[in-house]
């Protein structure tokens, strides 16, 4: 067990190169069983991490057994251990809709995909600032092969927004450390909240100036206002799996948020305490209603879940700026569900736009009517996603709105409930057109959509069967929220402990600051 917080990053990453060998004398069908096979023995890793972690247990691995003040750590907490099940879970529906057959047409993507794991989940464990640039990069770079590979068009053009505006947030990463580590002489995330509390008053002023740029860093990665441009757009023309993989990529910016803030800028930071949650908690308010406005004025499925996914990253930033226990609990809960939800609107827009052809996901264009079961399937996503009850949704923003301190109960309340308004009418608009009115009422309202279309140079897609493992994918990451919310009880306690876990650092340091080398200590 002692090595057992290495499997997250090591069996992708291992799993990653063996398919990079694969790829050019095995069949795809070699290719997917080695997948499968590194997302099994991924998810079994994660969930011996997550049950340790349930039991309240912090462990601190020192990698080459070199010290923590000099070395590289990772940490494994409960916070750590949700996300990297979290992504986990998230693989496997993403895999199963790509092996419907994109996987063909994408270069090196079971590779590229582990990798991607690999990435995300080194940056949920790793216990020093600079590693998490390190783990960020890994992850954007295979994320960048996954969205380009096989695209043209309108796609690149997305994705090359997508690869510039990254490369400028990992600049501002590193001159952000670059101050930090000149300052605070240690990257190490415990090591700089010890260091923090006795920084010199004439040195203030920069460490905040460091401390602001790298929490611009962490917003952008997240898409907080005004840095989400770049977000709908991209994870529209993305491809379906990998835009169901991607509705975790916001969260770890904003994993790194509420990392930071708690342990580094808690309420033992001295002069530093608390730095920037009022700006968090302001602009999170006003990007959770961009995103809903987002969603009601989509005229693509695809563009309204990119929407949606900025909608959550707003919630989220608003449960974890506030900086209580009950709210972050509530955050923390509302995350996977999120996740899945999210995940399953990409594969549900997918569908329609393979079931409508010609037309595809344009909600002013006229089609036939669409399969009850698509309809059904949008149905239980939108539900989630609005957050009506019973399902995990609701769950997640009734503890957020009962745990909100009154001092921020008309701003949180408005912002909240505004927002799940307009995304209900957005979504309601969207089945409306999509599942609802019949082939003649289509044509009388739109009837010069087609010729819009075709004046557009827009050339029709062919209608394709859907198959039966991409219909299987979407009801799995559907399952995943409805099992949330039978199992509410028991997250909702795991969810609460790790919020009072990370509002009392101090275990967490203590364990980094005991950890020993077993052989050496320079």
């Amino acid at each position: 067990m002692q090595h057992l917080i290495l499997a997250p990053v090591l069996v992708p990453l291992l799993a990653g190169s063996i398919l990079l060998l694969l790829e050019r004398s095995h069949s795809i069908v070699v290719q997917r069983n080695g997948a499968w096979l590194g997302i099994a023995l991924l998810l079994a890793a994660s969930l011996a991490l997550f049950a340790r972690a349930a039991t309240g247990e912090v462990d601190v691995y020192l990698l080459g057994d070199w010290p923590s003040r000099l070395g590289i750590v990772l940490m494994a907490d409960r916070l750590s251990a949700l996300m990297v099940l979290t992504t986990s879970l998230l693989a496997i529906p993403a895999l199963m809709y790509a092996c419907a057959g994109w996987d063909r047409r994408a270069l090196h993507f079971h590779a590229l995909f582990q990798i991607q794991l690999a990435g995300l989940n080194g940056a949920f464990l790793t216990g020093d600032i600079f590693n998490l640039f390190v783990f960020f990069e890994v992850l954007l770079i295979a994320s960048y092969g996954l969205l380009l590979s096989g695209g043209r068009g309108e796609r690149m053009a997305a994705g090359m927004h997508y690869v510039v505006f990254n490369i400028a947030a990992s600049t501002l990463f590193l001159i952000a450390l670059a101050f930090l580590y000149g300052l605070l002489g240690t990257l190490n995330m415990a090591e700089i909240a010890v260091r923090i509390r006795e920084v010199p008053p004439q040195d203030l002023a920069m460490v905040r100036a460091a401390a602001g740029l790298l929490l611009v860093v962490f917003c952008a990665k997240a898409a907080l206002l005004p840095m989400y441009l770049w977000l709908p757009d991209t994870y529209a023309r993305a491809p379906a799996a990998v835009a169901a993989l991607f509705t975790i990529m916001t969260k770890v910016g904003l994993y790194a948020m509420l990392r930071v803030t708690t342990l580094v800028f808690g309420e033992d930071a001295g002069a530093l305490a608390g730095f920037g949650r009022d700006v968090l908690l302001a602009f999170g308010l006003v990007t959770l209603v961009l995103g809903g406005l987002g969603v009601v004025g989509a005229l693509r499925l695809r563009i309204g879940a990119a929407y949606l996914v900025l909608v959550s990253a707003g919630t989220l930033f608003v449960a974890f700026a506030l900086g209580e226990p009950g709210t972050i609990s509530a955050g923390l809960y509302y995350l996977p569900h999120s996740c899945f939800a999210g995940a399953a609107m990409f594969l549900i827009a997918h569908i329609v736009q393979r079931e409508r052809g010609a037309v595809g996901d344009r909600l002013l264009d006229p089609a036939p009517p669409m399969p009850r079961l698509t309809g059904m399937l949008y149905m239980v996503a939108a539900i989630s996603l609005i957050g009506l009850p019973p399902l995990s949704g609701f769950i997640g923003k009734f503890v957020l709105l009962e745990a909100t301190p009154s001092d921020d109960t008309a701003w949180v309340y408005a912002a909240v409930l505004g927002a799940s308004l307009l995304v209900l009418i957005g979504l309601s608009r969207t089945g409306t057109r999509l599942f609802w009115r019949t082939e003649a009422a289509a044509e009388a309202e739109d009837g010069d959509a087609r010729d819009v279309a075709a004046a557009a140079g827009e050339s029709p897609a062919p209608v394709r069967k859907v198959r039966g493992i991409e219909i299987a994918a979407t009801l799995l990451l559907l399952a995943f929220g409805v099992a949330m919310t039978v199992a509410a009880a028991p997250i909702l306690r795991y969810t609460q402990a790790t919020a009072e876990q990370l509002l009392s650092p101090g275990d967490y340091i203590r364990h980094v600051q005991d950890a020993v080398p077993s052989l050496r200590e320079p």
